[in-house]
């Protein structure tokens, strides 16, 4: 009998689904479609267990929707632009490109053996040009269409990779790649406007009901829909009105100062004059503006010595205060500070001493405030002693509604709904990056490129010698002639935010090579994505701009409307991790080891080459950096790329974290070995039944039902639990050799998603027609689900000694009888008679001897 050799298995199946074509896509008319999409990798140059498991689960749905008779579409590809490669370039002294290419071709070296039913014919990387001159195109089309615009705004700024970063790309005041110290810049840049379209983004998440809610609620907070009233403020010695924004009107008649972002244009034209403020500007530039960063930063300010009378009461006269907690970003860069009623206003107030005002009095009569502002929820109850009704009790809600109605009736203000969500600033200062088709003219102004001369291709002969962008130092590349006038011009050298590039990949899969950036035959076929898969991380980013992307792609004429939410169904898997292993060098600090170089005995963890002590540390997110990372070839080396896939669905459910262990592959291993034995006794058997077929195949189509309905719910685990229970029936089972046979061929079918190669060999071993990865899933025949046994445990003495399996609705008498007869109680009763026997009817059967 051949032992089970996953490598001479899994390379001969791999070449015959290659020579088949068996996962290319195209077109058809007579099945349905379904397109399945992993969030695709960035070439770092080797994969990790922790790619294994989400392109496996990509993976299993696509080969069981294949079985299940959809036209299914399963790429790949490559988001390769970004400052990475532009560091290993500068360390090494290479080129981006050809590191790049040299770490997607290493990749896809390593996922090819792992067997993923993915049509390869399709694959780009988003840095070949024929993939960027299409988001060229897309970027003219959608700047004719009024959706890009140019403008002077303040940036975050990352000193160490030098360019600019989104308010999302800033993770504590640190840029999100390098983790320097953000600062604040004022530069000239290209903006998408999503802000345009935040009602619509906001409103159409209720329809996403295949998302995940936690991925819908960080999108909701993150647009941040507030209704809200802009309050003119004017000044007492005459002049043009200060405008604030506050979503809490309620609270205006506690309003004791203003306060002006120090980008206000206010502040700006003081600070040409006034050192002390221009000063302040300068810090304020270098702080995280982070709504976590900006509620633990100390509040400091600067009076304007302006004053402004309040709307209401005007016999108050309010001072301006330019505060470093003020972003010109949200409303209109003003606020009025209430400090009973806002923790933030109450620190300003306290550390310049401004007053405290009550706008109304908390449940229990709380009016003092020390160092804790008074802010009731929404939904509870206020006495108010307001500036419209005199003493009202309402939620808090109503008095904000309340409170903008009042207003507005009296011309004192004007309510308003805003967004938390700003414009998306795409320009990069940089290199390895889609560069923006544009060119400035002294006579033209800023001129789109033709599209005729797209793709606007990046120069291959540039220097990383010195700090910045290459491409502004490079002018055979820069210096060009205008497009419009012929006059000598110059190119953007700003390149594309690399999230660009990511925001419409999942459209160009559908047709990888047209000469458009979409085929509108192929993307209204191929369109939505049905399933898509990817990290919690992207919850925000990436999933966001995409939805923008594919609403700006139907309106540019690039999509269908029906195209306009992009995915389907969003699945957010856990992470794959692994312990940490550490030792300290002669300073005490720590020293990471890869898992293969450290050998684990029951005395604990060694150095294999040194025998040195090793420290164990929990088990943590695989990262590059601790070194806690699996190479999955190694495992496939040793097991195969079936054990690698059985694994890492098995251990836990797909949404939750699994831990990689040794035991746990080597586990694996052993299952598919025992799988592969029972298998091919089975083929080549040919004992008399030594029991019915019925027990058996009833066991089989119950296995089809639950297996089934793991597959399309995501439970894997579950699903492979019951294929474990499966096997031991199976292995257990005295049937025919026929039916075994049959159910053998079932157990493999329904293991095929996820351990594809293993069972194309069984299925061929034990009859099966054509290749499994074609072949039909199988259906469970539903009178075979109905129970019409039960299996009853028989207790002897009060002790479970044996059971019976008898039909339903056995007569009670002929139970006693079967019970009796059975071993267990026979060996109790030693030729003796009971002295009590009590049947419950389809639970227990009770014996006393």
């Amino acid at each position: 009998m051949s032992r089970y050799s996953a490598n001479e298995i899994e390379a001969r199946w791999q070449k015959a689904w290659d020579e088949a074509g068996v996962f290319e896509a195209r077109r058809s008319g007579d099945r349905p479609k379904y397109y399945v999409l992993e969030m695709f990798p960035y070439p770092s140059g080797r994969i990790h267990v922790g790619h294994v498991r989400n392109y496996t689960m990509g993976d299993v749905i696509a080969r069981h929707k294949l079985a299940k008779g959809y036209n299914v579409l399963h790429p790949m590809g490559f988001d390769a632009f970004g400052m990475p490669a532009e560091n290993a370039a500068m360390a090494s002294g290479g080129h981006p490109k050809d590191w790049t290419y040299k770490n997607i071709d290493d990749m896809v070296e390593q996922m090819k053996p792992l067997g993923f039913a993915l049509d390869w014919t399709r694959m780009f990387a988003t840095c070949d040009p024929e993939y960027y001159g299409q988001q060229q195109a897309l970027f003219l089309d959608m700047l004719e269409a009024g959706l890009v615009y140019r403008k002077n705004a303040v940036v975050n700024w990352d000193p160490v990779d030098m360019t600019v970063l989104a308010n999302e790309q800033v993770i504590d005041g640190k840029g999100w790649r390098s983790g320097a110290e953000v600062e604040r810049r004022e530069l000239t840049q290209w903006f998408f406007k999503i802000s345009d379209m935040a009602e619509e983004l906001l409103g159409a998440l209720d329809g996403l009901d295949d998302w995940p809610a936690k991925v819908r609620l960080m999108q909701e907070n993150w647009i941040g829909k507030s209704r809200g009233i802009e309050v003119p403020f004017h000044p007492t010695d005459g002049g043009e009105p200060l405008i604030c924004y506050s979503t809490r009107p309620d609270t205006l008649r506690g309003a004791t100062f203003l306060a002006i972002s120090p980008e206000h244009p206010i502040s700006r034209a003081m600070a040409e004059t006034n050192e002390q403020v221009a000063a302040f500007i300068a810090e304020t530039r270098k702080m995280d503006t982070t709504e976590a960063a900006m509620e633990k930063a100390e509040k400091k300010g600067i009076n304007t010595g302006i004053t402004v009378k309040h709307p209401i009461f005007e016999d108050r006269e309010l001072p301006v205060w330019i505060g470093n907690f003020v972003l010109m970003e949200y409303g209109t860069g003003a606020i009025y500070g209430c400090p009973a009623h806002d923790q933030r206003d109450l620190d300003f107030a306290r550390k310049y001493d401004l007053d405290v005002v009550h706008a109304f009095y908390m449940p229990g009569d709380k009016t003092e405030v020390t160092t804790e502002a008074l802010v009731p929820p929404k939904t509870e109850t206020v006495a108010y002693v307001d500036h419209f009704a005199g003493i009202t009790e309402v939620t808090s809600e109503e008095g904000i509604n309340r409170s903008i109605d009042w207003m507005e009736e009296r011309n004192l203000g004007t309510g308003q709904v805003k967004f938390r969500l700003r414009d998306w600033g795409l320009s990069r200062q940089r290199y390895w990056g889609c560069p923006i088709p544009v060119v400035h003219c002294d006579s033209c102004g800023v001129v789109p490129e033709k599209k005729e001369n797209l793709p606007v291709r990046l120069p291959d002969d540039v220097s990383f010698d010195k700090p910045g962008n290459p491409l502004d130092k490079h002018p055979t590349w820069r210096d060009t002639p205008c497009p419009s006038c012929g006059k000598p011009a110059k190119r953007e050298t700003d390149t594309m935010d690399t999230f660009v590039d990511s925001s419409w990949y999942f459209a160009r899969f559908t047709a990888p090579r047209a000469e458009t950036p979409t085929n509108m035959e192929d993307a209204a076929y191929w369109m939505n994505v049905d399933q898509y898969i990817g990290g919690i991380e992207h919850a925000i980013l990436h999933l966001l701009y995409s939805r923008f992307f594919a609403r700006a792609m139907h309106i540019t004429g690039h999509l269908p409307e029906t195209a306009k939410e992009p995915f389907n169904a969003l699945f957010t898997q856990g992470m794959v991790t692994h312990a940490i292993y550490v030792t300290r060098d002669e300073k005490d600090r720590p020293v990471y080891h890869f898992p293969e170089d450290v050998e684990i005995t029951e005395s604990g963890a060694r150095l294999g080459a040194t025998g040195e002590a090793v420290e164990i540390v929990p088990s943590a997110k695989m990262s590059k950096s601790k070194k806690n990372v699996v190479d999955p070839m190694r495992i496939v080396a040793d097991y195969g790329a079936d054990t690698v896939r059985w694994f890492v669905l098995s251990d836990s459910p797909p949404e939750r974290d699994v831990e990689w262990t040794a035991a746990g592959a080597e586990a694996a291993h052993k299952h598919l070995s025992r799988v592969h034995r029972i298998a091919t006794e089975i083929a080549t058997s040919e004992e008399d039944p030594q029991d019915t077929d019925e027990a058996l195949l009833r066991e089989m189509h119950k296995a089809i039902q639950d297996v089934t309905l793991g597959l399309e719910s995501f439970g894997f685990n579950a699903a492979i639990a019951k294929l474990y229970a499966f096997t031991n029936t199976l292995a257990r089972s005295k049937a025919g050799a026929e039916a075994k046979r049959t159910a053998a061929r079932t157990l493999v079918q329904l293991m095929s998603p996820m351990t594809p190669h293993l069972s194309e060999e069984l299925w061929s071993l034990l009859g099966g027609e054509g290749l499994i990865a074609t072949a039909p899933w199988p259906v469970a025949d539903e009178a075979m689900l109905i129970e019409d046994t039960v299996t009853m445990p028989i207790q002897i003495n009060g002790k479970r000694r044996g059971e019976i399996t008898v039909a339903k609705d056995l007569d009670k008498s002929e139970v006693e009888k079967r019970a009796l007869a059975s071993e267990a109680v026979q060996r109790a009763l030693d030729g003796g008679q009971p002295k009590k026997v009590i049947v419950v009817p389809g639970r227990i059967v009770n014996v006393v001897v």
